[in-house]
């Protein structure tokens, strides 16, 4: 087919696409999506606006069809879909989307739960009250017009805009590379914003924030978290707002507690809030939900969620904050348009260009009333001529042939203009009465004195200035009203713990490096020589190391055989079953390849420790301030600098006036007081605090845990002795005998100072873990071999133990462990030396 080449233009498809796509961004940017700074509107809903009030559909009108409104729109002044003016104009409507509402609705208009509008044929609405003010005096010249899309109307380009439509109901749209998102704002505090701004040019933003307009107003209410959010929006124009549900804890008469929420964050999705919640409870992401209900109706927001009775509601609301949209975060880009063109501004900016409009504004009406006062004037000053030479201008009328030359006579006869010459010609014969002389001359005196009001005005720029603040203050003394979202002075600052339950809970940690978190109910506690509960399930190659008690909240310090300390919190350690292996350390330390943790401290809040107290394997003792361990990163720092072929052996949290004891494998116990020991920092390595003898040191202890030391051998023999029946010497020395040593007792395992009514825990290689009362436990002098405090096996041995403070009632264990092949019969079999010969 044939191409006629004269028709066709020839352009490289790069220069077009640039060309095309750089003039639909344009248009997008200042024609569709971006809001005015003068009057925070859209093309679309000023068109709205503007042809509701052309329509005389205001708010003292009666309502009109929606579809009828939506037409006219589409006919005169917006070329696009019904759809998109419909829905523009339904949210207009929203008082959940708009903190003062443009548009009254009639009919269903959607909900906070997401539902959709009725048609556009079933739906009424009028000019709200508010939204006439932004359209007052807009007949008296006071904004430009242009010719609408075809050229057959006039549209304006702005608003008049009586009160600062921008902050106070804020802007949403997505233009092409940019965007804006502008929370809306307290009409009474934005009015006294721009008021202080026009009284103080200079003032800060900060003046603003503190004084005037304190932070965003959302329609749902809710709580703002924190001011640095709102600071930096306000100074920059970007920024980021913490929302949250304003949530009430309530107690039931059974004793359970509820929550109540009544306000939800700006822009959430109720029925969507609320599907979450069902849906995180569903698949037990959150535990401790026993019933959710949505008990909203016309009189507010009101969803309940009824609560376990041993749930921590508290916890359980900061769970909820974090994984549903109770809580939510407002990007604040607070972009409009200035000039024509899009710019960022802050608060201050936003509420400055708005005054400068509204000078423009009053300054405009200003001039047309000042015209339409001179053009009466002139007309008045014409009729006084007229009365003064009545029967001259009879006569000279009736002696004119036709209206034209009536009116020439007029003109050249009195000096009159042509406006005035026809004034007189349409004057009516009443008007020659001396009362209706009287009223043409007190209306002269008085346009005269309106003139020259007017001229003042426009000469005085401080009269302008009071005009604006008289009529800011009428707006904001009408239609304003109390703040519905709190501001709350806290900065949002949820820590990982927020959202972790109290608990107390036992930690263990194998030799090989596994460790793992459990309920401290887990274990119960059995009488001596009971047959123990398995504790975990472990390889022939690992043994249970450690095991203490602490709180979910507390911080676990880590001390390693090579003199480093880690840090982390209870709640960061998996939670495990029971007979679970549990996870590496090395995935939540960074340690090194032959380094082994050897002592765990549980920090408490409340310790009152002032030491850290470290003994090395070689028998060397250090004394560190507790205060130098507060700032422990995930890598570890240096706790105590080890000599060669020596390595840490335990640590103990002191007071600065505690006894310290350091046992000895061969079975002696060095005592000696905390003062000994000079204080040292971290990267020290100490001084000798026991001759081990040809032993090594096995365990540390303090007399601040008690008046007895409990001593355990391998084979599971014990013995509680009174830490008085041990004497004080000097650091270094060789130390006294705890428990006589055997084949049939092992070597000493481990010591621990108790007062002798706590509950024990006794861990052995095979990974059971026994719990009994140490009340059970007899009192022996430090020469003697002890009590059996568990039956093991010939293969088993005990490794590690811990005191409990909380006591328990001892209580039988009747049913069938799983490792029912390592329980022997309880025996009590009490050994001394003796015995033993």
């Amino acid at each position: 087919m044939d191409i006629n080449n004269d028709k066709l233009i020839y352009r490289e498809i790069s220069d077009e696409m640039r060309t095309s796509f750089l003039d639909y961004a344009m248009s997008v940017i200042v024609a569709r999506a971006l809001p005015d700074v003068r009057d925070g509107l859209k093309p679309v809903h000023r068109r709205i606006l503007h042809s509701m009030n052309e329509l005389g559909i205001v708010a003292d009108k009666p309502y009109k069809k929606s579809a009828r409104i939506v037409g006219d729109v589409i006919g005169k002044y917006h070329p696009h879909g019904d759809t998109a003016v419909y829905d523009a104009m339904v949210r207009m409507s929203q008082d959940f989307s708009y903190r003062y509402e443009l548009v009254q609705g009639h009919g269903n208009f959607g909900s906070i739960d997401g539902d959709g509008a009725a048609a556009m044929r079933y739906t009424e609405a009028r000019m709200s009250k508010i939204s006439m003010e932004l359209l007052k005096d807009i007949q008296k010249d006071t904004v430009d017009f242009m010719d609408n899309y075809d050229g057959e109307e006039k549209e304006p380009v702005v608003l008049p805009a009586r009160f600062p439509n921008l902050i106070v109901n804020g802007a949403v749209g997505i233009a092409v590379g940019m965007a804006t998102n502008i929370p809306p704002h307290n009409l009474r505090e934005a009015i006294n914003a721009t008021l202080a701004i026009m009284d103080n040019p200079d003032i800060t933003t900060m003046e603003l924030m503190e004084n005037y307009i304190f932070g965003p107003d959302f329609p749902t209410g809710g709580i703002i978290l924190g001011r640095s959010g709102i600071k930096q929006a306000f100074e920059t124009g970007r920024g980021s707002i913490v929302t949250r549900s304003r949530v009430n804890i309530e107690e039931m008469d059974n004793g359970k507690k509820r929550l109540i929420v009544t306000e939800i964050p700006y822009q959430v999705n109720k029925a969507n809030l609320v599907e979450k919640i069902a849906s995180l409870v569903r698949e037990k992401i959150i535990e401790g939900i026993t019933d959710l209900r949505d008990e909203s109706n016309r009189e507010g927001i009101r969803i309940v969620i009824e609560l376990r009775k041993d749930v921590q509601a508290d916890v359980l609301l900061n769970q909820l904050y974090r994984m549903t949209s109770l809580q939510t975060s407002f990007g604040v880009n607070l972009l409009a348009l200035v000039d024509g063109a899009p710019k960022l501004l802050g608060v201050k900016e936003a509420l400055q260009c708005y005054v400068e409009h509204q000078i423009d504004v009053t300054e405009r009406r200003t001039r047309f009333e000042l015209r339409k006062a001179e053009d009466r004037a002139h007309i008045l000053e014409g009729l006084k001529i007229a009365l003064d030479h009545i029967d001259a201008i009879i006569a000279l009328i009736r002696g004119s042939r036709d209206n034209a030359e009536a009116l020439n006579g007029l003109m050249s006869q009195f000096n009159l203009s042509e406006i005035q010459a026809k004034a007189i010609l349409e004057m009516q014969l009443r008007r020659l009465t001396g009362l209706e002389r009287d009223k043409i001359e007190s209306e002269y005196d008085s346009l005269m004195k309106v003139i020259t009001d007017l001229k003042d005005i426009l000469a005085n720029h401080s009269r302008v200035l009071e005009i604006i603040r008289n009529e800011l203050t009428e707006v904001r003394d009408k239609y304003g009203d109390d703040r519905r979202t709190e501001i709350s002075d806290a900065d949002f600052d949820m820590q990982d713990e927020d959202l972790i339950p109290v608990e107390d809970i036992v930690i263990t940690m194998t030799t090989n490096g596994y460790i793992k978190r459990l309920p401290i109910d887990t274990y119960r506690t059995q009488n001596r020589g009971g047959k123990g509960v398995k504790g975990m399930a472990v390889n022939e190659d690992d043994v249970v190391d450690f095991l203490l008690t602490m709180s979910t909240h507390d911080n676990l310090l880590l001390f390693s055989n090579l003199g480093k300390v880690y840090r982390i919190k209870g709640y960061q350690v998996p939670l495990s079953s029971r007979t679970s292996k549990g996870m590496p350390i090395v995935n939540l330390l960074e340690l090194e390849k032959e380094e082994k943790i050897k002592a765990m401290i549980a920090v408490k809040k409340d310790s009152g420790s002032a030491n850290y107290v470290f003994a090395t394997k070689n028998g060397l003792v250090k004394k560190t301030a507790t205060s130098e361990f507060t700032n422990i990163m995930k890598k570890g720092k240096i706790a105590i600098v080890l000599n060669e072929n020596d390595e840490l052996i335990g640590v103990k949290e002191t007071t600065g006036d505690d006894e310290i004891l350091i046992a000895a494998s061969n079975g002696k116990v060095a005592r000696f007081h905390e003062s000994d020991i000079r204080p040292m920092g971290r990267k020290s390595i100490g001084v000798k605090g026991m001759n081990v003898d040809g032993g090594y040191v096995v365990g540390l202890a303090t007399s601040k845990e008690g008046s007895h030391i409990l001593s355990v051998t391998e084979k599971g023999y014990g013995k509680k002795t009174p830490i008085a029946d041990y004497r004080m010497s000097k650091r270094g020395a060789k130390g006294v005998l705890t428990i006589n040593v055997s084949e049939a007792t092992g070597n000493l395992i481990c010591i621990h100072t108790v007062n002798g009514d706590e509950d024990a825990m006794i861990v052995t290689n095979e990974g059971i873990i026994i719990r009994l009362s140490l009340e059970n436990v007899a009192s022996y002098g430090r020469n003697t071999k002890g009590v059996r405090l568990i039956n093991l096996s010939d293969s088993d041995a005990v490794v590690s133990k811990v005191t409990i403070v909380e006591k328990e009632e001892a209580e039988e264990i009747t049913e069938t462990e799983e490792n029912a092949e390592n329980i022997v019969e309880n025996t009590a079999e009490i050994i001394d030396n003796d015995n033993e010969a």
